[in-house]
């Protein structure tokens, strides 16, 4: 009974959903028909802070169609979001605490202040446009750029630490041969998922089922239960489609909330679709920053201090690890390392691809690059004078780190010896070419999941696991580890996720979920291979299915985990022992970023024209669908170099640019050929040596792209985006 098949494990395989999603047979959280469907929109508030007064409903309750209009006055009442608690994971997706329609308060332009029910998400939308909502105005605090000087220490926690010091850092920094000492700031950006949020709920009694567009499927169920006041097991939430998260769905945001109240109200089902400028309104994005790098060197390019600060918004308890990256990147003998919050009257921030090393990479690694000039240095040789062999702040060993092998073979892949040390001396016509690096780095986390396997007579099996698809192909890596465990032809291999009735399975968030299923599935193959053991040694040998037909057994089955009180306590000691365990280490997944960028002399217009990633991210279960991760990291970060940014009105708090056609992302013609390649090299700390790629690869995207316009124009941008006024 042992593996004689190829390995699945390290294919290029289509995504085992594909067929669904290009074909419409794939159902999402709006699609799903119930009899005596209502509809629900929302209410915005105008203002920033203050009070209801009064709310006039009288013509959109005339709106032919209109069911009913909850507002303070009339809406049923929430339990209070829980207090955010390591020991409980499930209250990390509180995305804000306010008592939604249970209060006469407002907190941000935005703010859903009324629902409207109706027959047709026609009559809903038009009648919410016809309520009136009068306010007492209180002062308020919403411009980031004035507030930064009030900001305060963010606290310590133990998975993403708030700062750190070694030495002296100022002082060698005062003293060093050659620094820089560079300001930066960073814009707020706000989630554009394909699908936007969309939650259609359903109440049976005190039973509820909810689709919904979500990246948390049991904390949702956890989360609704805490605050609609009825057992977990009554709630249902059903996600087996997502169409992108990126962490804008991993909280429980108002439009959830609103459309179960609205269900219990109303006693019918109840669909609530986001609109765009809804999502801007009221679901959490990427908080500016305002960040100080300075570095000291001496003369041969050894790091004497590193010194990175950061200012960010206040968010809703989970930190933005601006600093993360520095506590690993580079080596030197004195670092200070501090983030500070400010408070705001505007939506918090919440988790957004790669949160805080995707805004704190960019000025490092941009300080990095403007040192290596200072000091005559081809910038890869002066990161290489400088990679660690253990933590720089805190002596951890590195579970793996394979930075001098990505740098050099994408150095050779991309042609960087090429390159033209003099910045602005490149050009092609009227275009200035510039080529510029810079370091991909983000934590490797891992959490628990539980899982059943179950192995059939007939050959086939079934993996149960309640994790998310969002897109990255989960699905399709689960079985490819399952079947190389199991001995079995990939397409005997099904899996069945997106649903709390499964085994509970983490968040698809911080590139955690791959690596920590996988443990759980290779965990539950070994115990179904010693029950088939076991049946072999009693009725003879040969094949699974001949074993289980000599045993008169049906299937068998084995499991990790359990849904059972004694089952999640296990489950909770289990995770924290985990994360415990894997902080001994430093674990991460690392890449080198290539990027060529060609500025006209004229416009000041930037184009990217090449890119070449090379990437650590230990194993790699399915090169197809990661590359895929990594290329549209790279796409996202684009985005970010160039020409994402909310933009939010200093004075009233009110976001200006709500919508795709004001807040521009990259379309077709922003993005060049993307060049993806992979070490492949397993962490032997992690489950088959896999790290994780869903974050990594927008880290260092917008510093690779700084870097090579300040190469092709001698211009250092500071503050993103690089939008041309900035450039000419």
């Amino acid at each position: 009974m042992t593996q004689t098949l190829p390995p699945a494990v390290g294919k290029r395989l289509d995504r085992i959903d594909g067929h669904a999603k290009t074909t419409g047979g794939a159902r999402f959280s709006a699609e799903y028909p119930y009899p005596d469907l209502a509809h629900a929109a929302l209410v915005h508030a105008t203002v920033a802070r203050g009070r209801i007064t009064g709310i006039d409903t009288t013509a959109a309750t005339a709106v032919p169609g209109v069911i009913t209009v909850l507002t303070h006055h009339n809406a049923p009442a929430l339990k209070p979001a829980p207090r955010v608690s390591m020991m409980n994971m499930s209250t990390l997706i509180s995305g804000t605490s306010v008592d939604y329609l249970n209060t006469d308060e407002v907190h941000w332009d935005g703010q859903p202040v009324a629902v409207v029910i109706a027959e047709t998400s026609e009559a809903a939308r038009e009648a919410a446009d016809l309520v009136r909502v009068g306010y007492r105005s209180l002062p308020s605090t919403v411009d980031f750029a004035a507030e930064r000087k009030n900001a305060k220490p963010q606290k310590n926690n133990p998975i993403l630490p708030s700062g750190g010091k070694k030495g002296d850092a100022e002082a060698a920094l005062a003293v060093a041969p050659v620094s820089v000492d560079l300001r930066f700031t960073t814009p707020p950006h706000n989630h554009n998922a394909i699908e936007p949020h969309a939650t259609t709920a359903v109440w049976d009694g005190d039973h509820l089922t909810v689709h919904e567009a979500t990246q948390a499927i049991h904390y949702l169920r956890s989360h609704l239960a805490t605050r609609f006041a009825v057992p977990p097991a009554n709630v249902r939430v059903i996600a087996p489609y997502v169409g992108g998260g990126f962490g804008g769905k991993a909280m429980a945001w108002a439009g959830t909330l609103l459309a179960v109240m609205a269900a219990r109200a109303t006693g019918r089902p109840v669909r609530l679709p986001l609109t765009r400028e809804a999502v801007y309104r009221t679901v959490g994005g990427r908080s500016p920053s305002a960040q100080r790098v300075a570095l000291g060197a001496n003369a041969d390019g050894k790091l004497t201090a590193i010194v990175h600060t950061s200012v960010v918004r206040q968010g809703n308890g989970i930190p933005e690890g601006v600093t993360t990256q520095t506590r690993h990147l580079y080596a030197a003998e004195n670092i200070l390392l501090r983030q500070n919050l400010v408070e705001l009257d505007l939506l918090p921030n919440t988790s957004m691809r790669a949160p805080g090393e995707a805004v704190g990479s960019f000025p490092l690694e941009s300080a990095i690059d403007e040192l290596a000039y200072r000091l005559g240095l081809d910038p890869i040789e002066l990161r290489m004078r400088n990679e660690p062999t253990v933590g720089p702040l805190d002596g951890k060993k590195f579970s793996h780190r394979m930075l001098r092998e990505a740098y050099a073979q994408g150095a050779e892949s991309f042609g960087w010896a090429n390159r033209s040390a003099q910045p602005g001396s490149m050009r092609d016509g009227r275009w200035l070419v510039g080529m510029g690096v810079a370091t991909a780095y983000h934590p490797g986390l891992r959490f628990t999941a539980d899982v059943t396997v179950r192995l059939s007579a007939d050959g086939s099996v079934l993996v149960r696991c309640g994790f998310q698809e969002m897109g990255m192909g989960a699905a399709t890596a689960q079985a490819q580890i399952a079947a190389d465990a199991l001995g079995v032809p990939i397409d005997a291999v099904k899996v069945a996720y997106g649903d709390s009735d499964l085994p509970t399975a983490p968040m698809a968030g911080g590139s955690v979920q791959t690596a920590s299923v996988a443990a759980s599935v290779l965990e539950a193959c070994e115990k179904l291979k010693d029950r088939l053991h076991k049946l072999a040694r009693r009725h003879g040998t040969g094949s699974y299915p001949e074993t289980l037909a000599k045993a008169g057994l049906p299937a068998v089955e084995a499991a990790v985990g359990s849904d059972t009180r004694l089952g999640r306590l296990a489950g909770q000691a289990r995770m924290i022992a985990t994360i415990m365990r894997d902080l001994r280490t430093v674990k991460a997944a690392t890449g080198a970023h290539f990027c060529e960028v060609r500025v006209d002399t004229d416009t000041g217009e930037v184009r990217v024209t090449r890119w070449t990633g090379v990437f650590d991210i230990g194993r790699v279960v399915n090169p197809k669908t990661a590359t895929s991760q990594l290329q549209g990291g790279i796409v996202m970060g684009i985005g970010m170099a160039l020409s994402e940014e909310t933009l939010v009105d200093p004075r009233t708090g009110r976001i200006m640019n709500p919508s795709l056609t004001g807040y521009h992302v990259p379309v077709h013609a922003d993005i060049p050929p993307i060049e993806v390649a992979f070490l492949d090299d397993p962490d032997p700390t992690m489950p088959l040596g896999i790290v994780g790629a869903g974050e990594v690869g927008i880290t260092g995207v917008p510093a690779a792209v700084a870097n090579a316009v300040y190469h092709a124009t001698g211009k250092r941008i500071l503050d993103l985006p690089i939008t041309v006024d900035k450039v000419v």
